[in-house]
């Protein structure tokens, strides 16, 4: 049976998977709507930490051209380029360096190439200096170059030392150089909450993260200006690459801003959590409330069907429901439904007293219409016996005769009479342990000793697997033998109008009586003849009670056998063929006394 043939199941699975199916579409748009607040906010904050990276590199570059120039001017660094002496350019190198906080290089070369003084941390070769240099006249005012470092990337402003800007005939060339190394990177990560990293010519020159991670931060170097993703350690970043230079120059440095996804969208997942739990108190509530309205909504029905059960078991059609009194939280539609069906019941108990009535009157009608049928035959053939009897000339055979004329026909009335009595009286059962193998073969020589005078064979199967049954052994054998008896006689029927002589006539065994095992709880007897059969009209009629097709047959018979049958908590069925044979089927439990 299907979960979904009850009616209760049906509501409760459409209101809680309407429950269900809101919940999920109301959790999957709040995370939707958060996540993407989320992602949107974590995208403005790169972008926030990349304008300040940028500011800061275009107030350096500023900060570094305007000094440079400055120092350029000054006529002692003019004289001392132009002497084109190292021991005089030094000093004045090591005094202006002392003076920029955040030069790394100050260096001072003449309009020949050389290098006059280099002072400062940084490490740059010579030759990467003479790079830079300017000879000559010229109408550039600085020149910026960057070169890698070991642990940071050396950034370069170069600017001419000239005597007259109107005739720029170059005197020298200033040289000043600051370090993006670790220490910048940290300043960076402060003031940003960010990671950062500096790059040059695709490769990570300092970063704030761990140094195995740097090559698996390198390819975001040649994707400037677009955001990226990238794994670092399980820990997912988003990227923002920015390049240094003001304009585009050799060996273009970039700068890395790295924000952490999982970490900055750490908090959504203990929201997803929080969101998982509500939807599951909401689910939770959504289906014990989709429960509790099925069974509200049901609950009507269930009473109603409870009743009809016991209806059923008990048999007493006249049950009622229970109504409870009016109140403020009193169910109508149970209300509704409990008076309704109080109403149809006691409508059905007055039409069974009706119909029972009529069943008893019309069932009078019938019983002294046949019994007035079958007792008068008798007492005209006894009346006729009397009036023999009477006769003077009577002789001792003719009396004779006539007593056992007289003698058949009391017997016939006394017959006609305990079948009336058979069937109207009820049944009182007596069960107890019977073999019923045994019960058959008695009833079947039982019904074959009161049969025809014409010889019937009746063949009997037995299962041998049947035990013992709980059953009332009497009652049973007399539906067997009005069973068996209709088949023998329909039988004779067969043999007299073929004839005792026909060829095969009696040959065989036309009657077959049958036991089997069913299952564990029920058996089956069953009476199969090949006699004439029965009339498909006549077919639905022959448990009806004073209906048959014999002449001298009073019809109560199978009836009688099936409220025995019935009685025992069984089924008998019949199925004939016309010209071919009848078969009944009987169907009985084990034990009658759980039927």
């Amino acid at each position: 049976m299907s979960v979904f043939s009850s009616l209760t199941n049906r509501i409760f699975f459409a209101t809680a998977t309407l429950a269900v199916l809101l919940t999920s579409v109301a959790i999957y748009f709040v995370n939707r709507a958060v996540t993407a607040q989320a992602q949107s906010d974590l995208r403005r904050g790169i972008d926030e930490a990349a304008s300040l990276v940028n500011e800061y590199r275009r107030i350096l570059f500023e900060s570094f051209g305007r000094d440079a120039r400055f120092i350029a001017d000054l006529p002692v660094l003019k004289a001392s380029v132009s002497d084109h002496d190292p021991a005089t350019a030094l000093p004045i190198a090591r005094e202006y360096q002392n003076q920029l906080a955040n030069a790394d290089l100050f260096a001072v070369a003449d309009n020949q190439g050389r290098v006059l003084a280099r002072v400062g941390p940084s490490e740059a070769p010579d030759e990467a200096l003479k790079s830079v240099l300017l000879t000559g006249r010229t109408n550039i005012t600085e020149t910026e170059a960057f070169w890698a470092e070991p642990r940071g990337i050396l950034l370069v402003e170069a600017v001419p030392i000239w005597i007259d800007p109107v005739q720029p005939d170059v005197l020298g060339t200033l040289i000043l150089g600051s370090r993006l190394g670790m220490k910048q990177a940290a300043s960076f990560k402060q003031l940003t909450d960010s990671e950062i990293a500096f790059g040059l010519n695709g490769q990570i020159r300092v970063a704030t993260l761990p140094e195995p991670n740097w090559p698996a931060l390198a390819p975001l170097l040649a994707r400037p200006g677009v955001a990226a993703q990238v794994t670092l350690d399980g820990t997912d970043y988003l990227g923002y690459a920015l390049p240094l230079a003001a304009r585009g120059v050799e060996g273009q440095p970039m700068a890395l801003v790295l924000r952490s996804q999982t970490e900055r969208l750490r908090f959504l997942r203990q929201l997803h959590t929080y969101l998982a739990l509500t939807a599951f108190a909401a689910v939770l509530a959504a289906t014990l409330l989709s429960y509790a309205i099925a069974r509200t909504v049901t609950r009507p029905l269930g009473t109603i069907t409870s009743a009809m059960r016991e209806m059923a078991a008990s048999g007493d059609l006249s049950r009622r429901i229970p109504v409870a009194p009016e109140g403020r939280w009193q169910d109508e539609d149970a209300r509704l439904l409990a008076t309704t069906f109080n109403a149809m019941t006691d409508s059905i108990a007055r039409f069974q007293r009706e119909a029972g009535q009529r069943e008893r009157l019309s069932s009078l009608g019938r019983l002294s219409t046949v019994i007035a049928h079958e007792i008068r035959n008798p007492l005209m053939i006894i009346k006729t016996s009397v009036r023999s009897l009477r006769r003077e000339d009577a002789t001792p055979a003719g009396i004779r005769a006539a007593a056992g004329d007289i003698d058949e026909e009391i017997t016939r009335l006394n017959r006609i009479v305990t079948e009336v009595l058979d069937f109207a009286r009820p049944i009182r059962f007596e069960l107890d342990a019977t073999d019923v193998n045994a019960l058959v073969e008695d009833a079947v020589r039982a019904a074959a000793a009161s049969g025809p005078a014409l010889p019937v064979g009746v063949g009997v199967d037995l299962d041998p697997t049947i035990g013992p049954v709980t059953t009332d052994a009497g009652h049973l054998r007399q539906a067997l033998v009005n069973v068996i008896g209709n088949a023998i006689q329909a039988m004779d029927v067969k043999l007299a109008g073929l004839g005792a002589d026909a060829p095969g006539a009696t040959s065989g065994t036309p009657i077959r009586v049958q036991t089997s095992r069913l299952d564990n709880r029920r058996f089956i007897i069953l009476v199969s003849d090949r006699g004439p059969g029965i009339a498909p009209e006549d077919l639905p009629r022959v448990f009806d009670p004073f209906f048959t097709t014999r002449r001298t047959g009073t019809g109560i018979g199978l009836a009688i056998s099936r409220n025995i049958i019935e009685g025992l908590g069984g089924r008998i069925t019949v199925a004939s063929t016309r010209d071919r044979g009848t078969d009944v089927r009987i169907e009985l439990p084990v034990d009658s006394r759980s039927a």
